[in-house]
């Protein structure tokens, strides 16, 4: 068994793998499951943290508190070095950040029943979108928060390419894959040549023929469902007496996961309410008033994503609204939300597109297409990217898995 384990720390959900012969390398971290979700609940009522679908739990139970979620999004921002207040104390960023990889460390090295001091860990092939500068920041933070959790050995993988080799084990001849991996923050895409034989080998630089990203992935997608379908029903496109409309700021922080408690502030609620007396439906606004007051915008998120990802199977999905005043049932349309999000897919389908060309291949060489990743079953994001390679096999890979798996193949190579 490897000594080393492999960190996919992701923007909605974590795993950790191992590789062990015989057995599947991902890691149980909670109730029975393999993923993590990416959140954090500082309950008040308990003084207490909690993680994952408790933390979860707790926040929608009704507990006092702060919910975070969204983390990885802080990387390679300003954001990072900035600190925020839980629980009447001052929490800088990193520490968050820090504090979540610690537990998934601590839960990995439980199931595992070893201490883990060597790791890779994923990374998207740009954590900041056309600035490498932040993007090596990024990456460092990344480390630095490894380090102190306590791996002493850290060696970074793309994760489409960690997707790659997850899928790479399953095969008895060469293939030309275009790894598709679209996950809570990033788009990724990696061009690999695999086979069993190159497994074999510790360099894979050469098998390695393109990559490419962009900082699209599947909390925009919930953004922009949110900001179409839900969002007008709490004053979003309502106007004023002058005939402005209510400003919009307040409904984007309010469907952004890591600006959501932007919209809690005593600042903010003042605003609103110097609104509301020139506001031409108060009702609206009267609904959006009393979801800040019930901090509840993070239940409104997990709302929108529960809507989208039943929108991967179904063409309409109704949607139960129980805690906005009064309480609303919103019946969600898929051609609607494939046009809320189409200039989000257009831009993906736009970046493959350049990848392939960059690559100098001809589409028909390409023999399979894996798609991986939590967000890579919304329809339109498939039907776009598939077009583009009319003839390769299409496969669904673990969409929360097989980067975790991947990673723990690389860890054993790298590392024993």
């Amino acid at each position: 068994m490897a000594n080393a384990c492999g960190v996919d720390f992701g923007t909605s959900n974590s795993t950790v793998g191992w590789a062990r012969p015989g057995s599947s390398p991902l890691l149980v971290l909670e109730d029975g499951k393999v993923t993590l979700p990416s959140v954090v609940f500082f309950n008040a009522d308990e003084e207490q943290v909690y993680y994952g679908r408790a933390a979860l739990s707790n926040y929608l139970e009704g507990y006092e508190g702060r919910l975070m979620r969204s983390l990885k999004s802080l990387l390679g921002t300003s954001l990072i070095d900035d600190q925020t207040e839980v629980m009447g104390k001052v929490l800088p960023f990193r520490t968050l950040l820090t504090q979540f990889i610690s537990e998934l460390k601590h839960r990995a090295e439980q199931a595992a029943g070893r201490e883990f001091s060597s790791a890779v860990l994923g990374r998207p092939v740009h954590f900041v979108d056309g600035n490498e500068e932040a993007d090596t920041l990024a990456e460092d933070t990344l480390y630095e928060i490894a380090q102190s959790v306590g791996f002493k050995e850290i060696d970074f993988q793309f994760e489409p390419i960690a997707a790659a080799f997850d899928y790479e084990a399953q095969l008895t001849r060469e293939e030309l894959v275009l790894i598709v991996d679209i996950g809570g923050g990033t788009s990724d895409f990696s061009l690999v040549r695999l086979s069993p034989e190159r497994a074999r080998q510790a360099d894979r630089r050469h098998d390695i023929l393109a990559t490419g990203g962009v900082h699209i992935g599947g909390t925009d997608f919930d953004k922009y469902l949110s900001l179409n379908s839900i969002m007008p029903l709490l004053g979003m496109g309502s106007r004023l007496n002058s005939g402005v409309e209510v400003p919009s700021s307040y409904f984007y922080n309010l469907a952004t996961w890591h600006t959501i408690n932007l919209t809690y502030t005593q600042k903010t609620y003042l605003q609103i309410r110097d609104i509301y007396r020139d506001a031409t439906e108060k009702n609206k606004l009267d609904t959006l008033l009393d979801l800040i007051e019930n901090r509840s915008g993070h239940w409104l998120a997990i709302k929108a994503e529960e809507g989208k990802i039943a929108l991967s199977s179904d063409v309409q999905t109704e949607l139960h609204l129980d805690r906005l005043r009064p309480v609303q049932s919103l019946l969600l349309d898929r051609a609607v939300f494939e046009q809320a999000i189409d200039h989000l897919v257009t831009e993906i389908e736009a970046t493959v597109a350049a990848l392939l060309r960059d690559a100098d291949i001809h589409v028909d060489d390409i023999d399979t297409v894996v798609f991986t990743g939590g967000s890579s079953g919304v329809r339109l994001l498939r039907e776009k990217v598939a077009a583009l390679l009319p003839n390769a096999k299409r496969v669904e890979g673990d969409l929360f898995g097989s980067i975790g798996a991947g990673l723990a193949l690389d860890a054993e190579r790298k590392f024993g």
